[in-house]
């Protein structure tokens, strides 16, 4: 394969074109395997983008396959969400394939590597097996049940897939080297009884092959040349090799590591991830709150600003923490050209203007984007009566408060100067209206609009005014340290298990809805998923649980760009 016209961009490439030129490879193919036990986050797609973007540039392929060999927790509604986010991504497979489909041939494999002697069937308890390990300053004990002869070996495998031996009694195991200073090569597990129910096999298999034996002998027969994974499988290096090298495979696939992606305030942990949605700390995986796909896709993020993120993110060979408001700034900056503008008041207050004639209306027309005139306008109705929004007036404010006060003057965007004569207050002494006056020569477009005021409001008249509930969403996470636990995800199937003592200190902020906002009739039928800006308040995204009566609006991100203005 020609590569003198392509230049290496990171160290993975810097790989790969070395496997091409020195002729270990004439082609590339690359695999994305996620295990169908919930469903893909945003740490996901950066092992995503790298295996697709890899086959892509070389000209190569990029197989879909899911490692599903762990059926306590796997099932086809998350086989299927996983197909829907890669395609929502814009990457399309070259293969789908089941680690499920593989089971006869992975079985035979195990029973030639019992006939090599390089695996035996052990008989200790899980606790007998972990203490006997060793640790990593004292070399594991052997198996008591680690010289069997071959034909016992067959014998018992075939009777533990039969069915003839209760679950966890007995386990398949490597036989590589108990004094191995890599615990991993200590005499893997690679097969262990388990009977549970799998999503496509159904009640055919009662054992089932573990990562490590199952994901390289998988990625050798689908002749995978380069095995793409995050950082915690280095040490998982030496046992990938082994497992492919005594299968008997000539032309083993190459390993290579980068860094997962971490990102503060932000877990990307999926056995927590589940961990919250089984016991109902989220509203499920789809929670806007959420890092998974669908949870980013229902609160409004655009697939562009999750692209330009991973890009400006990068591969690198060492874990490091990405600051979260880099993601928000990409999504600002892909809505910010895209999304059509409105106007929605989050905390109304009443407006009464006393010099503007009952019954008398006033169209305007607004326009849709600043700078795309193309996206049209809409027309907006000045009345009587309207409404601003609370955090914009003050009874008593500060010097640099260039909003609403008594006495003090204010533009309403689009339309007219008004100035606030006086204030209601209810018996609680919050504000219950305002009393102001209008400019009647100040209307925006007209010769008196040229005067100048410190501050401009967005606003509502009580003739467009539509109610509307609005959540807005900070990070699930306080506790950053709890945040950035690292685990082998695809490996899950070794340790099925709820994470043991979760107390991780969750955001009781994560989630505020207002259910008394106000947003302007454009804006309150609009279509499930279509994304605004309201003005000086944030970019807004229609949730799915919205009615015709009640329209909810998912906040996608704020208006203040705490990135940008952190890297100036």
């Amino acid at each position: 394969m020609e590569t003198t016209e392509r230049k290496a961009s990171n160290f993975i490439e810097e790989f790969v074109e070395e496997d091409l030129a020195s002729g270990r490879f004439d082609h590339v193919r690359t695999r994305f395997p996620p295990e169908p036990n919930g469903y893909l986050h945003i740490g996901h797609v950066k092992a995503l983008c790298i295996d697709f973007g890899i086959a892509r540039k070389y000209g190569g392929q990029c197989n879909l396959r899911f490692d599903d060999t762990n059926p306590a927790k796997e099932d086809t509604v998350f086989v299927e969400g996983i197909q829907r986010d890669i395609e929502w991504l814009g990457f399309k497979w070259a293969e789908l394939h089941f680690a499920s489909d593989f089971f006869p041939r992975l079985y035979e494999i195990a029973r030639d590597l019992i006939r090599k002697g390089l695996a035996y069937v052990d008989d200790q308890s899980p606790e007998e097996m972990r203490i006997n390990r060793g640790t990593l300053t004292k070399p594991g004990v052997n198996s008591p049940w680690r010289d069997r002869s071959v034909e016992e070996n067959l014998d018992l495998f075939e009777r533990m897939k039969n069915g003839e031996f209760p679950d966890g009694s007995r386990v398949l195991r490597a036989r590589i080297d108990m004094a191995s200073p890599n615990v991993l090569m200590r005499d893997p597990t690679i097969y262990r009884i388990k009977r549970c129910h799998h999503h496509r096999t159904g009640d055919d298999w009662c054992i089932y092959p573990m990562y490590d034996f199952q994901h390289p002998i998988q990625d050798a027969i689908e002749g995978i040349t380069h095995s793409l994974c995050s950082l915690e499988y280095e040490i998982h290096r030496p046992l990938y090799d082994w497992m492919v090298n005594n299968a008997g495979f000539e032309q083993p696939p190459r390993q290579i590591e980068f860094a997962r992606l971490n990102i503060t305030r932000t877990m990307l942990s999926k056995r927590f991830l589940r961990h919250m949605v089984e016991n109902h700390l989220v509203a499920g995986w789809d929670d806007p709150r959420m890092p998974t796909l669908v949870g980013m896709r229902r609160r409004g993020y655009p697939v562009e600003a999750i692209h330009d993120f991973l890009a400006r993110v990068g591969v690198a060979k060492a874990d490091s923490v990405v600051d979260g408001a880099l993601l928000e700034a990409c999504v600002r900056d892909a809505l910010g050209d895209t999304a059509p503008r409105g106007m929605a008041v989050l905390k109304p207050i009443p407006v009464t203007f006393t010099n503007w004639e009952e019954g008398k209306v006033d169209e305007l027309e607004m326009e849709n984007h600043p700078d795309h005139p193309e996206m049209g306008s809409r027309t907006l109705h000045f009345t009587k009566r309207a409404f601003i929004d609370a955090d914009d007036f003050m009874l008593d404010p500060p010097k640099k408060f260039f909003r609403l006060a008594p006495g003090r003057e204010v533009r309403l965007k689009g339309a007219y100067i008004i100035k606030c004569e006086d204030v209601k207050l209810d018996e609680n002494g919050n504000v219950a209206e305002l009393i102001c006056s209008v400019d009647l020569d100040s209307r925006s477009g007209s010769a008196g609009a040229d005067r100048k005021v410190k501050g401009t409001l967005h606003w509502l008249s009580d003739m467009d005014a539509v109610k509307a509930e609005a959540r807005l969403y900070e990070p699930l996470v306080m506790d950053e340290e709890a945040a950035q636990e690292t685990e082998a995800e695809d490996a899950e199937d070794i340790d099925d298990t709820a994470p043991k003592g979760f107390n991780v200190k969750m955001n009781p902020d994560s989630l505020v809805t207002l259910t008394g906002c106000l947003v302007e009739p454009a804006i309150a039928g609009c279509a499930a998923g279509d994304r605004f800006q309201f003005l000086r308040t944030g970019y807004f995204c229609k949730d799915p649980d919205s009615t015709p009566e009640m329209p909810v609006f998912n906040r996608i991100v704020p208006l203040k760009d705490s990135w940008a203005k952190a890297n100036k």
